[in-house]
């Protein structure tokens, strides 16, 4: 019997021994699905591609009703942002808070309805470039919302806060590591502000952290202190040795806080990714070291040198590709997604940070326009409008795969204009005269695309007929045309 007990304890100290060597699987990461593109999936497939893959977390820029429909009875829990243009007018009346409250977060929030965890009042609303155009709704509109969540009786589980840009903190040129960090001078005041109403609520401060921007934006930054797996040129801060520039920036973050008198505020990383096209560094090889990277770190319950042992809440910029956001400060703006405008992942992901070299599932049942491409005519002889015709098509399409760079960079002319007048033609959802272009173009069913660059068949989702002129269009001329060689 004592030997049956020693050998149970045995069995019990070691099963204890594994689990403090296991990472705490029961964290998971969240996603920002953005949809500013010309064609969307269907939101019930997406969702159901978020369930298999184990998203649990999401953040929506706006309440897409087709969306919110979708997430019923899911486990996911939802973070729903207030567009910037909302925030005058809801810091200046209080029953608009409540009105937008009513539709969007009450009206969803039953049992078994969608579990909305946040409210994100705005999107970088302190930006520099912003110019201060939204330094003084800010405020005014995070404190109305939440006070009209409370009213709702909502308040207790759902959260209102401000995703900020990682620009409202730096370190001075003279001493430039995470402990000298503070809040930029002329945002300080009002930052901690919005900082003390948001301890006093229970909410998050969330900031939104790009160590791709910091390469993006500077020719001298050392190329691997953007990763994970370590770097030759660590920041030394005191007893405390920076690897990375994710940690450097955040901690950079709780020295702010810090100073500001809340050391143990709860941050959240609202946005954080890396694109896979529209610039040399912004590759499917990047983006998938770069996110494994961050997924394990941040699940790992090591945290940062500034607030160790805990993991990190982190929200991944983006699920899907959008082929129509506006491409400032790049052309990778539209490349941020780990699945293509399709559904089809980019590269494997394990989610749980367990070092696994996972796949993910692509969006089932996708449906696509008819496999033809447009492309210039090999024959064609007069190239006066060509320039011109590119020119159009790029500016009514994404060309942005064609860029310096880019993972079409590498076309001829002829490539270039062929990609040009494709784009266009799915865009247009392949309209019956949208590969013309002044007699240049062909449509062909021959796939132009190569190793590197992809000519993509858009899928068959996105407008419809009432939305797309085009395609109605289009069929009414296809009628008129088989009308009139029936009376031949």
């Amino acid at each position: 019997m004592a030997l049956a007990e020693v050998r149970t304890n045995y069995v019990l100290v070691l099963l204890l021994v594994f689990l403090t060597m296991v990472p705490n699987v029961t964290s998971s990461v969240g996603v920002n699905w953005g949809t500013m593109t010309t064609h969307q999936l269907p939101p019930d497939n997406v969702v159901q591609m978020l369930k298999e893959n184990g998203f649990d977390k999401l953040k929506l820029f706006d309440a897409d009703e087709r969306i919110m429909a979708a997430l019923i009875g899911t486990d996911i829990e939802v973070m729903l942002a207030i567009p910037n243009h909302m925030l005058h007018e809801i810091s200046q009346d209080p029953m608009a808070a409540t009105a937008w409250v009513d539709e969007n977060i009450t009206s969803w929030s039953y049992t078994g309805g969608v579990k909305i965890r946040y409210v994100a009042v705005g999107n970088e609303p302190f930006l520099q470039t912003y110019n201060g155009t939204y330094l003084h709704s800010t405020l005014p509109a995070l404190k109305n919302i939440q006070h009209a969540l409370n009213r709702a009786e909502l308040g207790s589980h759902v959260k209102a806060t401000v995703p900020f840009n990682a620009d409202i903190y730096n370190s001075p040129e003279s001493n430039p590591v995470p402990s000298a960090g503070d809040f930029r001078p002329d945002v300080r005041d009002l930052t901690i502000e919005t900082i003390q109403f948001l301890y006093e609520n229970d909410a998050p401060f969330t900031v939104n952290i790009y160590p791709f921007l910091s390469l993006y934006g500077d020719p001298n930054f050392p190329f691997d202190f953007a990763f994970f797996d370590g770097s030759k040129k660590p920041i030394t801060d005191g007893d405390s040795i920076y690897t990375n520039a994710f940690d450097a920036n955040l901690d950079t973050l709780l020295w702010s806080l810090d100073k500001a008198g809340f050391p143990d505020m709860q941050v959240m990383i609202g946005e954080v990714g890396w694109p896979t096209d529209g610039d040399k560094n912004a590759d499917i090889q990047n983006a998938k070291r770069f996110n494994q990277g961050l997924i394990r770190h941040a699940l790992s319950g090591k945290g940062t040198p500034k607030r160790k042992g805990k993991n990190i809440e982190v929200y991944l910029f983006s699920l899907i590709d959008e082929n129509a956001k506006a491409v400032a400060p790049g052309s990778f703006e539209r490349h941020w997604g780990i699945f293509e405008f399709d559904g089809k992942p980019k590269y494997g992901l394990d989610l749980l940070g367990l070092e696994e070299d996972k796949g993910l599932t692509p969006v089932e049942g996708v449906r696509y326009q008819p496999r033809r491409w447009c492309v210039l005519d090999p024959e064609a002889t007069d190239l006066t409008d060509l320039p011109d015709s590119v020119d159009y098509a790029c500016s009514q399409s994404d060309c942005t795969a064609l860029g310096y760079g880019s993972s079409c960079n590498h076309l001829s002319a002829q490539g270039n204009a062929s990609y040009a007048f494709n784009m266009y033609y799915q865009l247009k959802n392949q309209g019956y005269w949208d590969c013309d272009f002044s007699g240049l173009a062909l449509v062909t069913d021959n796939d132009p695309s190569d190793e590197d660059c992809q000519f993509p068949v858009m899928i068959a989702y996105g407008y419809s007929m009432l939305q797309n002129r085009s395609g109605l269009l289009d069929v009414l001329l296809r009628i008129i045309v088989i009308f009139s060689l029936l009376l031949l």
